[in-house]
């Protein structure tokens, strides 16, 4: 919202006279009351001769690409001869006669532009008659020179305090719940708030804006309006002023306010309208009566009804928009922008006022619908106060009869009733309960009395909501406008005592061991995103009864292409390794641990009234509903684990690796992993392991599928690990180390086992059997070859033999040795190979 300094001084000072800060006390007093401006700048100062003057004679140059106009302008004695100045122009707005701005050689407009006598059109330009973009009024985009009324002053008179550039314009930041603040009376409330000023509200008493309003008291109807129940609309309200000047112009005082609220100028009638906008907060529309035909029908559009508004687009409807028709069609989209088959014109002399109460939800829709949005929408979309449309009503049409002449009628079209105001009841202590800080009720009672609010009761307040605060339905906003008002800075920031505790929880160390371990090994840490693309599992190829496709989806996605949230991290991480290798980085090992969602019942959760709380069987649906967010860990690699170098070959990223990553997670979790060949997408189903614990599978590692690589777009042999980190339990089952001061014994141990019998289920048989002695047994090569004969191969373990309290024989360890071969052979037909 943009506002001028001078302007709401000037509101305030009505009641408080003498009343002025500086620009950053105005921007301390916005912030006091919660509300924070973007910004706040002075008009840029323009520097030499700038004065008043009056269009003598014009010009017509002809013979150039563009008309040009030679003017004759009288400036006074301020070009020091009292001759008329001639300016060259290109601006067709102003006539002879008019009072314009006249910027006179050595004069240096906002920008470091330099006026200076030059040649230019076959004529010497000896200065520039101003618009109020050049004079840093207003932006580039608006058209036409300024003229000013013809009593402003007398030529070559100094134009500066004429035109008020010795202001300083705020951008204040309204947010969504005080649509109320959209307006100059909404902020001076809270400024008078902020300074301890008396308040005058412009909408109760005009006089405070300088605005005097006079219309016949109500007889009848303007025009009758059907005001459909579908559209939602409170109220609409129409008021007719006939016999105007078509040709009056906006006074000078209005424009500069526009033009300082960032409004473009269009017409009187128009400017009018926006000026009560700025002022009140009650977008109105103007129509040209001439143009309306019959009664007014307020509905919902028709599918596929068209219309052209303002600005000259033409607009397919939808059947939530609401439309204002007349006999002849569609006339304005309600609550956003009228159409341009009823606007004001250049012979406009008769004009109805509308001035309504939309409902915020339709016309937000509508403007997203459209991609159209206007000053009028942003303060429907927030809330108008629906008391305002009698108000505007009269005040413009008085302000239009003030200036352009004519007859307000008698008659008056309002259509609605006013809404209930809200009655809240609470206890005057509950400030200071919240808020820690004392308040008495006198004080909490005079600054509900601030915002509007009527307020009756002792220790228990009841306290009614002004009409432009639907947002005060409940005690805990009251207090927010007690405390907000009081100074938020009162309110001391006192750190509480931490209660005694434990530390971390078990959940919390076991997450930061896991996290450690990976890094340490080399792994760098991603944050999966929670939401996955919708198609993902279509890619992998899983099938409809995979658990994994229990998804929980999302109402209002961020991205419509991924709206359901990940069963697992693996769709996130591949997503990043692909983003690394589009950016060329090809040898990537990432880990990220994170929560993952499984929907639970139909994924569907109920949406309770939030007008009160829910009962306690919505509660347990709500729980209910939930979805298991048990926690994973995953890793991914591609490309180079150990890269190439004088030290000789690399080594690429395998599943080995990913497995390995596994057994790091394991020996950080405190558990032993078991491994057992599997088959589950997205892995390939020859490079894939399951991963136990205590005979659970709680995650699988390997090589991804090729396939399924190859129509995600990702680099060949991609590997990966994840695990169910929830899954795995919190007793310590990791066998404990046992320390000997003894040395160990070391046998190797060959077993020629059929092809497809998994070395770990051997190693398991082969620990066993060779009991307690035995410290360690480990996979050191598989061998194949004719010798040993089709379908089998050759499994070389390392058996690490060691007694606690004594020194082993060579015997002990062979008989220890044997004992596991003759399990081998027992279990799985093994041959001990020689």
């Amino acid at each position: 919202m943009l506002l001028s300094q001078n302007w709401v001084t000037t509101l305030l000072g009505a009641k408080n006279p003498g009343w002025s800060v500086s620009a950053e006390d105005m921007d301390s007093g916005y912030v006091r009351v919660g509300f924070e401006t973007e910004g706040y700048a002075p008009i840029e100062e323009t520097t030499g001769p700038l004065v008043l003057g009056i269009v003598e004679n014009i010009e017509e140059l002809t013979g150039f690409k563009k008309p040009i106009r030679y003017c004759k302008v009288n400036v006074g004695d301020a070009n020091g001869t009292g001759e008329l100045q001639g300016i060259v122009c290109g601006a067709r707005n102003f006539q002879e006669g008019d009072m314009v701005v006249v910027s006179l050689p050595g004069a240096e407009l906002p920008g470091g532009f330099k006026i200076a006598a030059r040649e230019t059109y076959d004529h010497v330009s000896e200065g520039m008659i101003c618009s109020a973009a050049e004079l840093g009024m207003a932006d580039k985009q608006t058209k036409g020179i300024m003229v000013l009324p013809a009593n402003a002053g007398q030529p070559g008179d100094d134009a500066r305090a004429v035109l008020g550039l010795n202001d300083t314009v705020f951008d204040v930041n309204v947010t969504p719940d005080r649509g109320y603040a959209l307006s100059a009376r909404g902020l001076t409330r809270e400024l008078a708030s902020a300074f301890d000023l008396t308040y005058t509200d412009v909408a109760a008493d005009p006089s405070a804006a300088g605005i005097t309003v006079d219309v016949p008291a109500v007889d009848g109807e303007s025009l009758p309006v059907d005001l459909a129940p579908e559209t939602k609309a409170v109220r609409f309200g129409l008021r007719k002023v006939t016999g105007i000047d078509p040709k009056a112009k906006t006074p000078f005082w209005m424009e500069r306010e526009l033009l300082l609220s960032g409004q473009r100028l269009v017409n009187l009638p128009t400017d009018i309208t926006n000026f009560v906008m700025i002022l009140l907060g009650q977008p109105m529309h103007a129509f040209d009566a001439a143009k309306i035909q019959g009664s007014l029908t307020v509905r919902n559009a028709e599918a596929g009804e068209k219309l052209t508004t303002l600005d000259h687009v033409d607009r397919v409807l939808d059947v939530e928009d609401v439309v204002i028709c007349d006999e002849q069609g569609i006339q304005s989209l309600a609550g956003v922008m009228g159409g341009s088959t009823s606007e004001i014109a250049d012979d406009t002399v008769d004009v109805y006022f509308e001035a309504a109460i939309w409902d915020p939800i339709t016309v937000a829709r509508t403007c997203r619908r459209h991609k159209l949005s206007s000053e009028a929408s942003r303060r429907f979309e927030r809330g108008v106060d629906p008391t305002l449309p009698e108000i505007a009503l009269d005040m413009a049409a008085s302000l239009l009869v003030q200036y352009a002449g004519g007859t307000v009628e008698a008659g008056r079209t309002l259509v609605g009733s006013l809404p209930t105001p809200a009655t809240v009841t609470m206890a005057a202590d509950f400030p200071s309960r919240i808020a820690g800080v004392e308040y008495s009720r006198e004080t909490v009672v005079k600054r509900l009395e601030e915002v509007g609010c009527t307020v009756t009761g002792t220790d228990t307040l009841e306290v009614t909501a002004p009409s432009w605060r639907p947002d005060l339905t409940y005690p805990e906003a009251l207090v927010e406008e007690v405390l907000r008002l009081e100074g938020l800075e009162a309110i001391p920031s006192i750190v509480p005592t931490a209660p005694a505790g434990q530390g971390l929880t078990p959940a919390q160390k076991r997450r930061r061991a896991i996290g450690h371990a990976l890094a340490y090994n080399g792994y760098l840490e991603v944050l999966p995103s929670p939401f996955i693309a919708n198609d993902v599992f279509d890619v992998w190829g899983l099938d409809a009864d995979d658990p994994r496709r229990s998804v929980v989806k999302v109402q209002n996605p961020l991205e419509s292409d991924h709206a359901i949230l990940g069963t697992t991290l693996l769709p996130s991480m591949l997503e990043a390794v692909k983003r690394n290798v589009a950016r060329g980085q090809h040898d990537i090992s990432l880990y990220g641990v994170e929560q993952v969602s499984f929907a639970r019942g139909e994924g569907v959760s109920p949406m309770p009234s939030v007008s009160e709380r829910p009962s306690e069987e919505t509660i347990a649906e709500l729980v209910a509903s939930l979805p298991h967010q048990p926690l994973h860990v995953a890793v991914v690699g591609s490309g180079a684990n150990e890269p190439e170098g004088p030290w000789g070959e690399g080594r690429d990223y395998t599943y080995a690796d990913a497995i390995e990553a596994a057994q790091v997670v394991a020996r950080a979790a405190d558990v032993e992993l078991e491994l057992e060949n599997a088959e589950m997408l997205p892995w390939h189903p020859g490079r894939c392991a399951a991963l136990k614990v205590n005979g659970e599978v709680v995650g699988y590692a390997g090589e991804l599928h090729p396939q399924v690589l190859e129509r995600a777009g990702l680099p060949a042999r991609t590997c990966a690990m994840e695990l169910d980190v929830t899954a795995l339990p919190f007793t310590p089952s990791f066998p404990a180390p046992v320390l000997s001061a003894f040395p160990a014994l070391l046998q190797d141990l060959a077993l020629v086992v059929d092809e497809a019998t998994p070395a770990e289920s051997v190693r398991k048989v082969v620990a066993e059997a060779a009991g307690d002695l035995l410290e360690k047994t480990e996979l050191f090569d598989v061998y194949r070859s004719e010798q040993l004969g089709e379908g089998k191969k050759s499994l070389a373990f390392s058996l690490v033999f060691r007694a606690p309290d004594r020194t082993l024989t060579d015997d002990e360890c062979s008989e220890a040795r044997m004992a596991a071969v003759k399990a081998a052979e027992t279990a799985f037909g093994a041959e001990l190979r020689g």
